[in-house]
């Protein structure tokens, strides 16, 4: 997790609890965070949380699994979550934000029933995204920037898959 950590480090900073208050796995909603169901904050705070490593993936019970691709951080799960209207053991994080790992649907598929339009849809690849927050606000001379997509993609480490996910973004810059 500890590269995860060090992409997302600028951008939790400005969602991380305050001082001396206890992130509570529990209050994860994992299928949510997937879904794109969540606050960037929510997601920061909780993507923070994990970059703490061993302790943090005890806590929720989570073995990481070799994902065959330097850009994906892969987990096996406990218990299955259903995002999608399906069940998976499996996930993975890219720098931006969760996605499951799910057999027995394309991608293209997937995306249709998802109102996701393709941007690469060939036989060797897939790659589609919808919007589902944009915005911009000033505040304190700061501009903050926020968006997050639903993803549907192919990757060729985890052949005969779809990862579908959320990808979380915020984008600070002083006025």
């Amino acid at each position: 997790m500890r590269g995860l950590g060090r992409c997302l480090a600028p951008l939790v900073l400005l969602a991380t609890p305050a001082a001396g208050q206890e992130f509570d796995p529990a209050s994860v909603d994992l299928a949510g965070l997937i879904e794109c169901k969540a606050s960037v904050s929510a997601y920061n705070n909780f993507a923070f949380w994990i970059s703490d490593g061993p302790v943090a993936l005890e806590k929720l019970g989570w073995k990481e699994a070799t994902s065959g691709n330097l850009f994906l951080k892969q987990y096996d799960l406990p218990e299955p979550v259903r995002t999608f209207g399906r069940e998976t053991s499996s996930i993975v994080f890219t720098a931006t934000g969760p996605m499951a790992v799910l057999d027995g649907v394309s991608a293209p598929d997937l995306a249709h029933e998802l109102e996701i339009v393709p941007t690469v849809s060939t036989a060797e690849k897939f790659l589609g995204e919808k919007i589902v927050v944009e915005s911009t606000e000033d505040a304190n001379g700061m501009k903050i920037e926020t968006r997050i997509a639903l993803n549907v993609s192919t990757v060729d480490s985890h052949p005969g898959k779809t990862l579908a996910g959320c990808s979380y973004a915020l984008n600070v810059t002083v006025n």
